[in-house]
This record gives structure tokens, C-alpha cells and sequence, in this order.
């Protein structure tokens, strides 16, 4: 019971978090694109354009993107940050960051203010993304670390669906509704900021840093027993060699973190490749191309938030019997399935100046629906979970900033040209995902190990036995973590 009254203020705050984060909604507002995009609002009330190119403006791309590039370089200075002064200092300088954007979006007057608090928000997102995996991962018991790690992304989705129906809502408010759907982030910037400060630090994170009689106390409170022996030596050896390790980013390159270190690239890599932030980003303005009506964009792209939360369950009872592996490769075959799908209905039945059948209309959100489905059970929450999980204590906190450094580089590149990727391959733009899935589900296939049920501290033993992975790690521990000391 108490682990569960400490896990829920870091969920909570990143529920909160993903309210703020796709407020992007208001980009198909009119008020919203009259005052800031006025040739954006032009071309949207012509009655002839190319539907796949009435949204296409780098200033409106901007507004969206410079959220994450923010959010990139904000990862990289909350590492130190939570490697010396705890996972909470982390989350309450994010809450903090929150503050100030939510402040400059509500009141903005022009772009540059606008994508000013767009800036601050994304630091703290960087912050947020690089402190609240780590804090479940360290404080959940091995045998439920994947299903509390998915509350992480449980939260995500559940902030996104009320994100859509926020949007729904206040777009009905003319013509001040944009300012009170963005301006809402106070709310959570607060509620974050006060969680942070009201969490106990994690067992890890105090020994790491010396606290080692209050990090075994909080070991036994939170596993609700005094015999925790085996979990305490295991984590006081992990932090006498992270203590060891004076510069974490340069030992990460070794060989004994070369598998982690490619998985912490290439997972939020490939999690974003899927197509999912392009879809949920601007999925008012996908079914505004399509020929829905504003309030049916909005209503359509609200479905599938509700989707993606319902998907995240899933994943949650099942991550830890079926395992990792399953359901990234399950998911990633039926995500493929329906990016096909979609690219052929709009290739065969959307032109540039039509508009799809109310049939067909339904089927394309059906199979986005699915798509939507099937990724969060399995690339969305594992695209987390696994980076997290698979670090070593020395190196956990810089592994954790490139995950989210990564992720937010790739979510920003998309984001920022997704509107004329659109606009440049019309339906392909499906395709083009498709293929990247088959990449990532013959990678997790061949490269992944199962992680299922293996404690945090003895992952570096997984991999000695992954067929592949066993011939890239040094074959003496100890020569290579002296080779790490002497870094």
C-alpha cells in the first residue's frame, strides 16, 4: 500500500504533464489560427486545395516542434541533475519549468511568445521524461517493475485523452477558448512541482549519494519487510562502482554498456518511427484533410486518445507474464497491418480535391484506431520501460538522457516536417512509416533479449547470454570495469 501512495504522485504529475504536451489540439482552432497562422486559416477556408497540404507551414510546424527540441537539450542537463541531488530535484525543476510556459502560452500576444512557453514546457518535459521512469523503475519490486513501469505510460495516454477532450471543449469557446485549453498547464506545472517535493527519494539514488542507513529504511518501507539483505547488497555494490565512475557519459561507451547504450538509441528511435506522434499530434488536422468537420476532427482524434489509454492496460497485465519481446513483435506486425491498410483506402479513394465517403471515412478511423491499439500495448510503454530498466547504476542517469534525448530528437524532426512529408507523399506517408515497423519488429526479434523477471542490478548478465550481444562485451568483467574506473 505505502509503494503504491509513493508511486502515484510521479504518475499523476506525468498524466498532468501529457495534458500539456498535446495542447497542440488548438492548431485546428480558427480564433487560434486567425491571431498566429492567418495563412494557415486562409488556406483551411478555401474551398479548393490539395487536401494533403492546407496545414503545410513551418511556422505552425514550429509551434508544435520547438517543444521537444527544447525538451532534447533539457534531458542532457537534467542527468547531473539526477544523479547528484536525487530523481525529485529533477521532477521539481520540470514542475517549475511547466509553470513559466503554461504562464507565457495563456497570455501570449505574439509567435515568438508563443513558442517561448512552448520552449519552457519542453524543459520541463526533458526533465520530467529523464526523472519519472527512472524513479518507477528504482522504487517498483522486480517481479512487477514492468506493470508499474507501464503506469508510466498509462498516464501518458490518459493525459492525452484528456488533452483531446480539453480541446474538445474549449474550442467551443470563441474566442478565448486556445487560451484557456493552453493556459490549463498551471494546474499540473503546480501539482507537479509539490509532488516532487513530497516523494521520498529512491533507495538507489541515496546510497548512491551516500545516504545508506535512510536508503535502507526506505528499501523496507516501501517493500513493506525489514529482510531486504539481498536487494541491499546488491544496490550498495551498485553504487560504491557508480560512485567509482566520475564521468557516466564517458563510460557508457564502454564495452560492458555497448548493448544497453545501442538499445537506449535505437528503442525511442524506433518508438517514434512508428507514426504514433504524427497521429496524435495533428490528428485534427489528419481528419480536417480527410474531410471530417472541425468538431468530428476533434471527436475523431479523442477516440483514439481513449484507445490508447484503454491499450495501455493491456500491456499492463500482461507485460510481465508474456514478456517484452511478445508484444513488441505482436504489436508491431498488426501496427504494420494498418498502416498499409489506411495508405491503400486514401491512395484508391482520396484525391487532392474530394473528400472521403462517410464509409470510408469510419474504416480509415477503425484502422487508426487499431494501429493506435497496438501500439500502446507494445512500442509505446516498452519505449520506455526497457531503456529504463537495463542500465546499470553508474551509468543509469546519462543512459536515461540519451533515451529521452533521442526520443525527443526524432519526435522533434518529425513534428517539424511531418506537415510537408505529408504534403510530399500524400498517402505514402503511411507506407513510409510501415517500413520503418518492419525494420524495428525484425531488430527486436534479433537483437532484444527477454528483460521479463530479471532484477535491476543483474541485467549485465542477460546479456552475456544473448547470443549476439555475448560476443560484443568484454569476456572479464573485471578488466573491463577497471578499464570504466579509469575513465
Amino acid at each position: 500500500m505505502w509503494l503504491l501512495l509513493v508511486l502515484w504522485l510521479p504518475l499523476v504529475a506525468q498524466f498532468l504533464v501529457m495534458i500539456l504536451e498535446f495542447q497542440v489540439g488548438v492548431t485546428s482552432m480558427n480564433p487560434f489560427l486567425k491571431k498566429f497562422f492567418p495563412t494557415v486559416y486562409r488556406n483551411k477556408m478555401r474551398a479548393h486545395e490539395n487536401n494533403y497540404c492546407k496545414y503545410n507551414n513551418q511556422g505552425l510546424a514550429a509551434f508544435t516542434s520547438s517543444l521537444y527540441l527544447a525538451g532534447l537539450v533539457s534531458s542532457l542537463v537534467a542527468s547531473p541533475i539526477t544523479r547528484n541531488y536525487g530523481r525529485r530535484a529533477s521532477i521539481v525543476c520540470g514542475g517549475l519549468s511547466f509553470l513559466v510556459g503554461a504562464t507565457l502560452n495563456a497570455a501570449a500576444v505574439n509567435i515568438e511568445m508563443l513558442i517561448l512557453g512552448r520552449i519552457m514546457l519542453g524543459v520541463g518535459i526533458g526533465f520530467g521524461n529523464q526523472a519519472v521512469p527512472l524513479y518507477l523503475s528504482e522504487m517498483a519490486p522486480t517481479h512487477l517493475r514492468g506493470g508499474l513501469n507501464m503506469m508510466f505510460q498509462l498516464a501518458t495516454t490518459l493525459g492525452i485523452f484528456t488533452a483531446n477532450m480539453i480541446n474538445y471543449g474549449t474550442q467551443k469557446i470563441d474566442p478565448w477558448g486556445w487560451r484557456l485549453s493552453l493556459g490549463l498547464a498551471a494546474f499540473p506545472a503546480f501539482l507537479m512541482t509539490v509532488g516532487g517535493l513530497l516523494l521520498p527519494e529512491t533507495p538507489n539514488s541515496l546510497m548512491e549519494r551516500g545516504a545508506k542507513e535512510k536508503g535502507r529504511k526506505t528499501l523496507e518501507k516501501i517493500r513493506g519487510t525489514n529482510d531486504v539483505n539481498a536487494e541491499y547488497e546488491d544496490i550498495q555494490e551498485a553504487s560504491e562502482f557508480a560512485n567509482s565512475i566520475k564521468h557516466p557519459f564517458r563510460n557508457i561507451f564502454q564495452k560492458r554498456n555497448r548493448p544497453q547504450l545501442v538499445m537506449a538509441f535505437f528503442m525511442p528511435t524506433f518508438q517514434i518511427l512508428t507514426g504514433i506522434n504524427s497521429i496524435l499530434f495533428y490528428a485534427p488536422v489528419l481528419f480536417q484533410s480527410m474531410g471530417f468537420g472541425g468538431d468530428a476532427a476533434l471527436y475523431s482524434s479523442a477516440l483514439t486518445g481513449a484507445v490508447l489509454a484503454f491499450s495501455t492496460l493491456i500491456s499492463i497485465a500482461t507485460v510481465d507474464r508474456l514478456g517484452r519481446r511478445v508484444l513488441l513483435i505482436s504489436g508491431g506486425i498488426q501496427m504494420i497491418t494498418c498502416q498499409v491498410v489506411v495508405a491503400i483506402i486514401l491512395g484508391v479513394k482520396f484525391g487532392n480535391n474530394e473528400e472521403l465517403s462517410k464509409g470510408f471515412s469510419i474504416l480509415v478511423v477503425i484502422v487508426i484506431c487499431l494501429f493506435v491499439l497496438a501500439f500502446g500495448w507494445s512500442w509505446g510503454p516498452l519505449g520506455w520501460t526497457i531503456p529504463s530498466e537495463i542500465f546499470p547504476l553508474e551509468t543509469r542517469s546519462a543512459g536515461q538522457s540519451i533515451t529521452v534525448a533521442v526520443n525527443l530528437l526524432f519526435t522533434f524532426v518529425i513534428a517539424q516536417s511531418f506537415l510537408s512529408l505529408l504534403c510530399a507523399l500524400k498517402y505514402g506517408i503511411f507506407l513510409f512509416f510501415a517500413g520503418w515497423i518492419i525494420v524495428m519488429t525484425v531488430f527486436v526479434y534479433v537483437f532484444l533479449p527477454e528483460t521479463k523477471g530479471v532484477p535491476i542490478e543483474e541485467m549485465i548478465l542477460m546479456w552475456r547470454k544473448h547470443w549476439f550481444w555475448k560476443n560484443v562485451m568484454p569476456s572479464n568483467v573485471d578488466d573491463d570495469q577497471s578499464n570504466g574506473n579509469a575513465i
